[in-house]
């Protein structure tokens, strides 16, 4: 489980402003996903999705003027089952909200 919020985007919707040449490509199971993530600092940036290879997941921390606390309840996937597989299941973990103190 990496934690972020990730919001979608078209493949073409999407500028990196620096640090490209950091990014690393990683792929597991069936590779149909591709999953990248800065080789300096770790960080999840964005993944081609398996279940809408047309768009990116894009991670919010990595958003210019964007942060995950802007979000006031997200909808947590349960990590595990996927649309695309055969009796997937219930997909959502559970709901994290925010509030301010």
């Amino acid at each position: 489980m990496r934690g972020a919020i990730a919001v979608s985007a078209n493949l073409d919707g999407i500028e990196f402003v620096t640090g490209q040449e950091m990014l690393t490509l990683y792929q597991f199971n069936t590779n149909a996903a591709k999953h990248y993530f800065c080789s300096a600092c770790g960080i999840y940036t964005h993944h081609q999705r398996r279940s809408n290879p047309d768009q990116f997941g894009v991670n919010v921390s990595c958003i210019e003027g964007v942060s995950p606390f802007d979000f006031k309840e997200v909808v947590v996937n349960d990590g595990v089952n996927h649309p695309t597989d055969e009796n997937s299941g219930s997909l959502i973990a559970g709901v994290l909200r925010y509030s301010e103190t």
